[in-house]
């Protein structure tokens, strides 16, 4: 019998020639820690559909924006909840909203050691849980939206953040926010754009998170899951109106798109690890049907491979420990 020759599993015998030949890696900088932080709270509140999640008083976001600096994180996300919403979400533009305070306490905490990234939409403010604001018909009126869009990134320049993020799938957002901070000179703030973001079964948890009051849906403004090339095309729109960054969301169920955007723009391509993705793991672990921490690399690893330079992912602490071990 003659036995093969060419033997690939020579290069799969031992740890360290799997570490040698690894074609993708995860790292800690790589990661981005996403974080919501709760108006008036006193202790943080646990996020039930999402195990080992929490709403943050202003102090506890404090103590874990230090852990993500010691664990060289490459950045944070703030999300903000207020007490209060209405109609026009006023406390995204508010400086002294619970979003914009968060930011200044933790610019305060980790200077430029850590980038500090911001939400930059309406929904967590809006007392019908839309991205932007309703005409009276009650539809999203995108270039009303896009007036408040620039006025909550001035709130957050002031604040101090390195990175907004617009995520509402307005069109001509990037183009309204990058010409509102320029004119005011906040020419180094940066943008990560929410460039193709899917209307989603998986961000379940997270409107729980952000206590959002959604009414209907969000399919007239996130694109449609079927939709690859749109996706495409919605990246280079959001290049060519500034964005410094572009991002893919949910991840894993369009790895496709994650692979066709960074193959199609020349700059840093982020994806995020939706919440309904995490937890799904958590469930199926905690059932003792995963091996977790594996499930927990082997996704991050993933969307890596599919070609994200940056994975927003509530595992990014946990996952900076697993990968030091």
């Amino acid at each position: 019998m003659d036995y093969p020759a060419i033997r690939p599993r020579r290069l799969r015998r031992t740890p360290s020639l799997r570490r040698l030949v690894a074609e993708t890696s995860v790292r800690p900088s790589q990661l981005v820690l996403p974080l919501f932080v709760r108006e008036d709270a006193t202790e943080p509140t646990p996020i039930m559909s999402m195990p080992g999640v929490v709403q943050h008083t202003r102090d506890s976001l404090k103590k874990v924006v230090n852990e993500a600096l010691q664990a060289g994180l490459g950045g944070v996300m703030l999300f903000g909840i207020p007490t209060t919403k209405d109609a026009l979400g006023s406390g995204g533009v508010d400086p002294h909203g619970v979003l914009n305070l968060a930011i200044t306490d933790v610019v305060a905490e980790v200077g430029d050691e850590l980038t500090v990234m911001s939400d930059l939409c309406l929904d967590e403010f809006t007392d019908h849980g839309h991205c932007g604001v309703l005409d009276p018909d009650g539809n999203v009126d995108n270039d009303r939206t896009l007036e408040i869009y620039g006025q909550m990134a001035l709130a957050q320049a002031a604040a101090g953040v390195d990175l907004v993020g617009p995520s509402g799938m307005m069109d001509g957002q990037v183009a309204a926010i990058r010409q509102a901070l320029d004119t005011e000179e906040h020419t180094g703030v940066g943008i990560l754009a929410y460039s193709a973001k899917y209307a989603s079964a998986f961000y379940g948890p997270f409107r729980e998170a952000v206590d959002s009051a959604l009414q209907g849906d969000r399919r007239t403004y996130q694109q449609d899951g079927g939709n690859g090339l749109e996706g495409v095309r919605e990246a280079r729109l959001d290049v060519a109106e500034g964005a410094d960054i572009v991002m893919v969301k949910p991840a894993l169920a369009y790895l496709d798109v994650v692979r066709a955007v960074r193959q199609a723009v020349d700059v840093p391509v982020a994806a995020y690890n939706v919440s309904g993705e995490y937890s799904m793991v958590e469930a199926a672990a905690a059932n003792g049907w995963i091996d977790r921490d594996a499930a927990i690399i082997e996704t991050l690893t993933s969307i890596r491979r599919a070609g994200a330079d940056i994975v927003l992912t509530y595992w990014a602490l946990e996952a900076a420990r697993l990968l030091s071990r």
